[in-house]
């Protein structure tokens, strides 16, 4: 599967001090997991979280299922040791909570390259604080390993003395500015959560908000609502159809030494085709991950 186009609709937290979660995580249709070390743990809780994360890693049957590991800050006295052992884990990534500047990546890879880590295992960073907003292009850009941005939005509404509304209006400046750091290093980025887990409506509504900004799809706190982001951050039957149809379309015209083409009176370039044929490969890959997921 393709790393630009891996399914990342729903990606759904779990805590690491919970193992019966840990082995619900291995059921639930989420395109990934965060297996959480962070906010989710209590102090007196933390070695025993990480313990109980590498062995459910160790375990196994997760089938295709994205599988990211939030460590506590480097700063915090359980930050470098997450670190050095969930390197270890055979996660598909490290997640780095309040990521203000690109030095925070550069100390995760000190800390990694020290503990023996591997040398390609992504890091993906928490934007959850106005400073880390401002620096979002700095940190998207601090080097290869850096794989994805991921939205604190709670932490960040805190911070911005903002309201949690509905149309998350106060939000928008941050989650675009995130979105255009994200697009322009060529990096993933995945929009924060929903905290109402009683307002369906208003989830249904936050997923619809954060495709059309241009996320890949949603972190999630309850299993109850991974179906809703699935289906609303997937192409529709509509939508692939339509995609298939002027990917053919353009190739004809192609053939004919035409760049674009009309179809059902609107027009089609190639920058249709791209965007046409990104949707053809994301269901693909969707299809791959059902078909792998109880593996």
């Amino acid at each position: 599967m393709s790393k630009n186009i891996r399914p990342r609709r729903s990606v759904l937290y779990m805590p690491g001090s919970n193992a019966r979660a840990l082995d619900k995580g291995r059921t639930i249709p989420a395109d990934g997991l965060i297996l959480d070390l962070e906010d989710a743990v209590a102090p007196d809780a933390k070695a025993q979280a990480r313990g109980q994360i590498r062995d459910a890693l160790k375990a196994g049957g997760y089938g295709g299922r994205e599988i990211i590991v939030r460590i506590n800050g480097l700063s915090t006295p359980w930050g470098k040791d997450d670190l050095t052992e969930a390197a270890r884990f055979g996660a598909d990534a490290i997640l780095l909570p309040k990521v203000e500047s690109a030095a925070a990546i550069r100390d995760a890879q000190a800390v990694l390259d020290t503990g023996g880590g591997p040398a390609d295992l992504p890091i993906w960073c928490m934007i959850e604080t106005p400073l880390g907003v401002l620096n979002a292009r700095e940190i998207a850009f601090a080097g290869p390993r850096v794989g994805g941005l991921v939205m604190g939005t709670s932490d960040l509404a805190k911070d911005l003395n903002a309201q949690h509304t509905r149309e998350r209006l106060p939000m928008l400046t941050s989650l675009g500015l995130c979105v255009l750091a994200a697009r322009a290093a060529g990096i993933a980025i995945l929009d924060g959560v929903h905290l109402d887990l009683a307002d369906d409506e208003g989830f249904a509504f936050s997923c619809r908000q954060g495709r059309e900004l241009g996320f890949e799809g949603k972190t999630l706190i309850h299993p109850k609502t991974v179906d809703t982001a699935n289906a609303i951050f997937a192409p529709s039957e509509t939508e692939l159809a339509w995609a298939k149809k002027i990917i053919a379309a353009h190739a004809e015209a192609e053939k004919a030494g035409q760049g674009v083409v009309v179809v059902d009176g609107r027009l089609v370039e190639n920058l249709h085709v791209e965007a046409a044929k990104r949707q053809v490969a994301l269901a693909d890959a969707i299809a791959a991950l059902a078909a792998g997921a109880g593996s």
